[in-house]
Protein backbone atom coordinates (compact mmCIF):
# COMPACT_ATOMS: atom_id res chain seq x y z
CA UNK A 1 0.00 0.00 0.00
CA UNK A 2 1.12 3.52 -0.65
CA UNK A 3 0.34 6.76 1.10
CA UNK A 4 -0.47 10.05 -0.62
CA UNK A 5 2.25 12.59 -1.21
CA UNK A 6 0.53 15.54 0.45
CA UNK A 7 2.45 17.22 3.23
CA UNK A 8 1.49 15.84 6.66
CA UNK A 9 -1.05 18.13 8.26
CA UNK A 10 -2.85 18.78 5.00
CA UNK A 11 -6.19 17.25 4.09
CA UNK A 12 -4.98 14.74 1.53
CA UNK A 13 -3.80 12.14 4.02
CA UNK A 14 -7.24 11.99 5.61
CA UNK A 15 -8.24 9.66 2.79
CA UNK A 16 -5.36 7.23 3.24
CA UNK A 17 -5.77 3.66 4.43
CA UNK A 18 -5.55 3.58 8.25
CA UNK A 19 -2.04 2.91 9.43
CA UNK A 20 -0.32 3.94 6.18
CA UNK A 21 0.51 7.52 7.17
CA UNK A 22 2.07 9.18 10.18
CA UNK A 23 0.41 12.59 10.00
CA UNK A 24 1.59 15.67 11.81
CA UNK A 25 0.09 19.04 12.71
CA UNK A 26 -3.67 19.36 12.64
CA UNK A 27 -4.14 15.92 11.13
CA UNK A 28 -2.22 14.35 14.02
CA UNK A 29 -4.42 16.16 16.53
CA UNK A 30 -7.57 15.04 14.74
CA UNK A 31 -6.35 11.45 14.65
CA UNK A 32 -5.46 11.50 18.34
CA UNK A 33 -8.86 12.94 19.30
CA UNK A 34 -10.76 10.46 17.16
CA UNK A 35 -8.82 7.43 18.43
CA UNK A 36 -9.28 8.57 22.02
CA UNK A 37 -13.02 8.89 21.46
CA UNK A 38 -13.17 5.52 19.70
CA UNK A 39 -11.42 3.85 22.63
CA UNK A 40 -13.87 5.44 25.06
CA UNK A 41 -16.89 4.22 23.10
CA UNK A 42 -15.44 0.72 22.76
CA UNK A 43 -14.79 0.52 26.49
CA UNK A 44 -18.28 1.80 27.33
CA UNK A 45 -20.46 0.17 24.69
CA UNK A 46 -18.45 -2.54 22.94
CA UNK A 47 -17.78 -3.02 19.24
CA UNK A 48 -21.43 -3.06 18.25
CA UNK A 49 -21.98 0.27 19.98
CA UNK A 50 -19.16 1.93 18.04
CA UNK A 51 -20.64 4.47 15.66
CA UNK A 52 -18.54 6.79 13.50
CA UNK A 53 -20.93 9.70 13.93
CA UNK A 54 -20.84 9.33 17.72
CA UNK A 55 -17.04 9.15 17.65
CA UNK A 56 -16.92 12.33 15.58
CA UNK A 57 -19.22 14.08 18.04
CA UNK A 58 -17.11 13.10 21.02
CA UNK A 59 -13.89 14.03 19.26
CA UNK A 60 -15.41 17.35 18.21
CA UNK A 61 -14.52 16.88 14.55
CA UNK A 62 -16.66 16.77 11.45
CA UNK A 63 -18.37 13.51 10.52
CA UNK A 64 -17.07 13.89 6.98
CA UNK A 65 -13.49 13.86 8.25
CA UNK A 66 -14.04 10.62 10.16
CA UNK A 67 -15.82 8.89 7.28
CA UNK A 68 -13.19 9.97 4.76
CA UNK A 69 -10.20 9.02 6.93
CA UNK A 70 -11.41 5.72 8.38
CA UNK A 71 -14.38 4.73 6.24
CA UNK A 72 -15.72 1.96 8.46
CA UNK A 73 -15.83 0.94 12.08
CA UNK A 74 -13.38 -1.87 11.30
CA UNK A 75 -10.99 0.63 9.74
CA UNK A 76 -11.18 2.82 12.83
CA UNK A 77 -10.53 -0.12 15.17
CA UNK A 78 -7.59 -1.19 13.00
CA UNK A 79 -6.01 2.26 13.33
CA UNK A 80 -6.73 2.32 17.06
CA UNK A 81 -4.84 -0.94 17.50
CA UNK A 82 -1.97 0.37 15.39
CA UNK A 83 -1.77 3.42 17.64
CA UNK A 84 -1.96 1.31 20.79
CA UNK A 85 0.94 -0.83 19.61
CA UNK A 86 3.01 2.28 18.85
CA UNK A 87 2.23 3.85 22.22
CA UNK A 88 2.87 0.74 24.33
CA UNK A 89 5.68 0.92 26.83
CA UNK A 90 9.03 -0.51 25.69
CA UNK A 91 10.22 -3.75 27.20
CA UNK A 92 12.12 -3.88 30.45
CA UNK A 93 15.74 -5.03 30.16
CA UNK A 94 17.10 -6.17 33.52
CA UNK A 95 19.52 -8.83 32.30
CA UNK A 96 17.52 -11.48 34.16
CA UNK A 97 14.98 -13.66 32.35
CA UNK A 98 12.81 -13.99 35.46
CA UNK A 99 12.71 -10.25 36.08
CA UNK A 100 12.16 -9.39 32.42
CA UNK A 101 9.22 -11.78 32.07
CA UNK A 102 7.80 -10.68 35.41
CA UNK A 103 7.89 -7.10 34.15
CA UNK A 104 6.04 -8.24 31.03
CA UNK A 105 3.42 -10.07 33.08
CA UNK A 106 2.96 -7.11 35.40
CA UNK A 107 2.48 -4.77 32.43
CA UNK A 108 -0.12 -7.07 30.86
CA UNK A 109 -1.94 -7.46 34.18
CA UNK A 110 -2.03 -3.70 34.77
CA UNK A 111 -3.31 -3.08 31.26
CA UNK A 112 -6.05 -5.70 31.38
CA UNK A 113 -7.21 -4.66 34.86
CA UNK A 114 -7.37 -0.98 33.93
CA UNK A 115 -10.98 0.29 34.06
CA UNK A 116 -10.75 1.56 30.48
CA UNK A 117 -8.22 -0.72 28.82
CA UNK A 118 -9.68 -3.98 30.11
CA UNK A 119 -13.15 -3.45 28.62
CA UNK A 120 -11.56 -2.05 25.47
CA UNK A 121 -9.52 -5.22 24.92
CA UNK A 122 -12.57 -7.38 25.65
CA UNK A 123 -14.55 -5.49 23.02
CA UNK A 124 -11.83 -5.75 20.38
CA UNK A 125 -11.20 -9.44 21.03
CA UNK A 126 -14.92 -10.15 20.82
CA UNK A 127 -15.16 -8.20 17.57
CA UNK A 128 -12.18 -10.05 16.10
CA UNK A 129 -14.05 -13.35 16.36
CA UNK A 130 -16.53 -12.18 13.73
CA UNK A 131 -14.76 -9.46 11.75
CA UNK A 132 -11.78 -10.40 9.59
CA UNK A 133 -10.32 -6.89 9.39
CA UNK A 134 -10.46 -6.42 13.15
CA UNK A 135 -8.89 -9.86 13.60
CA UNK A 136 -6.04 -8.93 11.25
CA UNK A 137 -5.44 -5.68 13.13
CA UNK A 138 -5.48 -7.49 16.46
CA UNK A 139 -2.96 -10.03 15.16
CA UNK A 140 -0.66 -7.21 14.04
CA UNK A 141 -0.98 -5.57 17.45
CA UNK A 142 0.17 -8.71 19.24
CA UNK A 143 2.92 -9.36 16.70
CA UNK A 144 4.36 -5.93 17.53
CA UNK A 145 4.15 -6.47 21.28
CA UNK A 146 5.61 -10.00 21.16
CA UNK A 147 8.45 -8.79 18.94
CA UNK A 148 9.19 -6.02 21.45
CA UNK A 149 9.69 -8.52 24.29
CA UNK A 150 11.17 -11.49 22.44
CA UNK A 151 14.79 -10.23 22.68
CA UNK A 152 14.87 -10.83 26.44
CA UNK A 153 14.27 -14.52 25.75
CA UNK A 154 16.84 -14.70 22.94
CA UNK A 155 19.39 -13.04 25.24
CA UNK A 156 18.63 -15.64 27.90
CA UNK A 157 19.38 -18.37 25.34
CA UNK A 158 22.67 -16.66 24.53
CA UNK A 159 23.54 -16.57 28.26
CA UNK A 160 22.85 -20.28 28.51
CA UNK A 161 19.77 -19.87 30.71
CA UNK A 162 17.48 -21.56 28.19
CA UNK A 163 17.97 -24.43 25.72
CA UNK A 164 19.16 -23.69 22.21
CA UNK A 165 16.29 -23.43 19.77
CA UNK A 166 13.86 -21.95 22.27
CA UNK A 167 11.09 -20.08 20.43
CA UNK A 168 11.25 -16.63 22.02
CA UNK A 169 7.85 -15.52 20.73
CA UNK A 170 6.16 -18.60 22.21
CA UNK A 171 7.68 -17.91 25.62
CA UNK A 172 6.38 -14.34 25.58
CA UNK A 173 2.93 -15.53 24.54
CA UNK A 174 2.99 -18.07 27.37
CA UNK A 175 3.42 -15.25 29.88
CA UNK A 176 0.30 -13.42 28.69
CA UNK A 177 -1.92 -16.45 28.06
CA UNK A 178 -3.08 -17.16 31.64
CA UNK A 179 -3.73 -13.47 32.22
CA UNK A 180 -5.96 -13.19 29.16
CA UNK A 181 -7.69 -16.40 30.25
CA UNK A 182 -8.58 -14.74 33.53
CA UNK A 183 -9.81 -11.63 31.75
CA UNK A 184 -12.04 -13.49 29.30
CA UNK A 185 -13.27 -16.51 31.25
CA UNK A 186 -12.93 -16.58 35.02
CA UNK A 187 -12.97 -12.93 36.01
CA UNK A 188 -10.38 -13.74 38.69
CA UNK A 189 -8.24 -10.81 39.87
CA UNK A 190 -5.38 -9.73 37.64
CA UNK A 191 -3.11 -8.86 40.53
CA UNK A 192 0.57 -9.12 41.33
CA UNK A 193 0.23 -12.75 42.41
CA UNK A 194 -1.33 -13.68 39.06
CA UNK A 195 1.46 -11.90 37.20
CA UNK A 196 4.15 -13.68 39.24
CA UNK A 197 2.59 -17.09 38.62
CA UNK A 198 2.29 -16.44 34.89
CA UNK A 199 5.93 -15.39 34.60
CA UNK A 200 7.22 -18.22 36.80
CA UNK A 201 5.28 -20.84 34.84
CA UNK A 202 6.60 -19.56 31.52
CA UNK A 203 10.19 -19.54 32.80
CA UNK A 204 9.90 -23.06 34.22
CA UNK A 205 8.40 -24.43 31.00
CA UNK A 206 11.02 -22.69 28.88
CA UNK A 207 13.87 -24.08 30.98
CA UNK A 208 12.38 -27.55 30.65
CA UNK A 209 12.53 -27.21 26.86
CA UNK A 210 8.78 -26.91 26.28
CA UNK A 211 9.28 -24.14 23.73
CA UNK A 212 12.20 -25.55 21.78
CA UNK A 213 11.32 -25.45 18.10
CA UNK A 214 10.91 -28.87 16.53
CA UNK A 215 12.10 -29.59 12.96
Amino acid sequence: MTSPSETPGGTGDLCAEPGTVRPGGRTARVRAAVLEAAGDVLAEQGFHGLDLAEVARRAEVGKTTVYRRWGTVAGLVADLLTDMAEQSLPRTDTGSLEEDLLANAALVARTLSDPRQGPLFKAVIAAATGDARTAEALHRFYEVRVAEWAPCVREAVERGELPEGTDAAEVVRAVSAPLYYRLLTTGAPLDGAAARRAAAAAVAAARAGAYVRTP
